[in-house]
């Protein structure tokens, strides 16, 4: 081969290599099955971690996407959290438009660098710097590239893909070298119909996935950690907050944890301890000793919140929360195993996946995992769990943030994973007993009581702290199929002993009763109407899941007007499906008096696919019936 020969093969391949990036830059040259349903497009996701020992690891990636409109705005991910062991070495952007032209650099010097504290000084070390960019004209492409050394090694940043719906992904690439001594594991986890190309050799795994269409949210589906493709890393030894380890088991990592990072951690003043001791001397048990201790830490201190994997995982100590009256969700929590634990009560500090889709704890996977942390207490028999973020609510209750998951429990003998609270259908009630007046103009004068318990407690306490104008508007809203609502008076009781939120409610509606020549119609169902029907999907791709089950028992009494006699009414009905069931009927309790009764009942659990329009149409028909009227006619001129 001659030297002429090899030179124009060499500036072949680099005009190849160039004309390929600069593609990239350009959303003209996205697949066609990349934009459907997507708000943006990763073109390129390139990620290397490079593990020179347990004690530094360098972060280096480039990330290309084109954001294709303004809701795309939220995937571009140009944000690097640092801290005193978190390096920024390198942190750039640039901006392309529509043909790949460049038409912004941005430097880190032009990054927003915040706090990542929600309020409060305890963890001022801890900040973000992330890239706040407005745009002119869509679509546009943004490189993102980074450079990062951490001295802790216990986050290893996982393979993912896509981390959002309405977001899809051309090329995605993922390195990881580290030396002979450390042993690196793997899971992949959701990549059925995705093609995954692994490479391994001594030192170095190398993971690739291409031209991966955007996820459609579709109601009542599994939760996205579920169905989106990832590959999750650790290693068996590593460091975090200068403690190095090696973890085989989640039992090795529990031992760990509590004697490298809790257990010095529990250093209450001796004035504290005999405070405490003096506070619950007189309860009669554990539980109630508990209760008192809980509600203290509620009165004292207030929740300030850090992002996730920022501030490590070791608890600040208890002495200086307690001296500082804040803290965030791990301080808190140790503070208030702390003072249980001054008075002989045992509690273990618990990590889990918080939010109000559930997600578990990988039972064969252990690694550094979960962004949240709570108290489990072993009492009785049973598990208590203890929220020791809020303020507000009741002692063992969790609500929606972290019920139904598994958690991990950390203990002096090791770790395992438990079950949160399941709030079954039964707890999940929410009662009404009501009485309304129609007047003989066609409007209703109403008064109501609602109790709700379990999640559907969860889903109201709030309203506790609202003010008057911000209630009008919630009740309003709640009731936006009356027309002419005025709410004339509120009474709010949050019941933490029996944890059960009670609403006490006056409203009248003008013309709630249609009123046609000397007849009126009557919609029966005043105060709990079912509105709700799920989104219709011609080829839905997920299985249908309902997390949460709930009932409804609705008893309402309905005064006629004067003048007035019942001329038609509907027939009482009975269904009962898989998915749950609904009952109404309507007695007569005299001549001029009805009661109506309503139960609606949704249970939970997995279905399949072919299931949700049958699910959809029982929603439906609830809705109809929920709709249903009575026909008055005039007696009297």
């Amino acid at each position: 081969m001659n030297l002429k020969y090899c030179v124009n093969i060499c500036v072949l391949f680099t005009t190849l290599l160039v004309f390929g990036q600069e593609n990239l830059y350009t959303s003209l040259t996205i697949p066609s099955g990349l934009k459907a349903d997507a708000n943006a497009v990763i073109r390129l996701n390139e990620v290397s971690i490079i593990i020179e020992s347990e004690t530094e690891m360098h972060i280096q990636g480039r990330r290309i996407i084109t954001v294709m409109n303004s809701a795309g705005e939220r995937h571009i991910g140009a944000n690097v959290p640092y801290d005193p062991n978190t390096k920024i070495k390198d942190l750039k952007v640039s901006v392309f438009d529509a043909r790949g032209n460049l038409i912004d650099k941005i430097k880190e010097n032009d990054f927003k660098d915040v706090s990542a504290v929600e309020g409060g000084t305890l963890y001022s070390d801890s900040r973000v710097k992330y890239l706040e960019y407005t745009a002119i004209k869509y679509p546009y492409t943004i490189e993102f590239t980074y450079d990062v050394v951490d001295e802790n090694t216990a986050f290893i940043k996982s393979f993912v893909p896509v981390n959002s719906y309405l977001l899809s992904a051309e090329t995605c690439r993922y390195t990881i070298t580290y030396p002979s001594d450390l042993n690196i594991k793997t899971k992949a986890k959701n990549f059925d119909g995705i093609s995954l190309e692994k490479e391994e050799k001594p030192g170095e795994i190398h993971f690739e996935a291409k031209n991966i269409k955007a996820f459609k949210y579709e109601d009542f589906s599994p939760g996205l950690f579920d169905i989106a493709p990832m590959v999750l890393v650790r290693s068996t030894e590593f460091q975090l907050e200068g403690v190095q380890t090696k973890v085989e088991n989640w039992n090795d990592f529990g031992k760990w944890m509590y004697h490298d990072l809790i257990k010095d951690t529990h250093d209450l003043p001796e004035a504290t301890k005999n405070k405490i001791r003096e506070l619950v001397k007189d309860e009669p048990n554990d539980r109630a000793k508990a209760k008192k201790i809980y509600e203290y830490v509620q009165n004292k201190t207030r929740y300030i919140g850090v992002q996730v994997g920022i501030g490590g995982w070791k608890p600040f100590n208890a002495s200086e929360v307690d001296a500082l009256g804040y803290g965030d969700c791990k301080g808190l929590t140790n503070y208030t195993l702390a003072l249980l634990d001054a008075v002989g009560i045992k509690s273990n500090y618990t990590v889990v996946y918080a939010k109000s889709s559930q997600r578990n704890f990988e039972h064969d996977f252990a690694s550094m995992q979960g962004n949240h942390a709570i108290l489990n207490i072993p009492m009785e028999g049973e598990d208590v769990w203890l929220e020791c973020t809020s303020q507000k609510l009741p002692f063992g209750f969790i609500g929606d943030f972290t019920d139904d998951r598994d958690v991990l429990v950390i203990t002096s003998e090791g770790a395992q994973i438990k079950r949160t609270k399941k709030y079954t259908v039964e707890e999940n009630l929410q009662t009404i007993k009501a009485q309304y007046e129609v007047l003989s103009d066609g409007g209703i004068q109403a008064q109501l009581k609602v109790v709700s318990k379990g999640i559907q407690y969860d889903d109201k306490y709030s309203l506790e702290v609202e003010t008057q104008r911000e209630l009008d508007k919630a009740y309003k809203e709640r009731w936006s199929y009356i027309n002419r609502l005025a709410i004339e008076n509120i009474h709010i009781e949050n019941n933490k002993t029996d944890i059960e939120f009670i609403e006490a409610i006056s409203f009248q509606a003008g013309g709630y009763a249609k009123k046609i020549g000397d007849r009126m119609l009557l919609t029966l169902n005043a105060v709990n109407r079912n509105t709700y029907i799920p989104d219709r999907y011609r080829n839905r791709k997920w299985p249908l899941k309902v997390s949460r089950g709930f009932k409804d028992v609705d008893e309402i009494e309905i005064k006629l007007p004067e003048g007035y006699q019942i001329e038609a009414k509907p027939e009482n009905i009975l269904i009962e499906n898989k998915f749950g069931s609904y009952k109404a009927l309507l007695e007569t309790k005299d001549e001029k008096t009805l009661v109506y009764k309503r139960e609606f009942t949704i249970v939970d659990g997995e279905f399949p696919k072919e299931d949700y329009s049958a699910f959809r149409d029982f929603h439906k028909k609830v809705a109809q019936l929920d709709n249903s009227k009575i026909a008055l006619i005039k007696t009297t001129p």
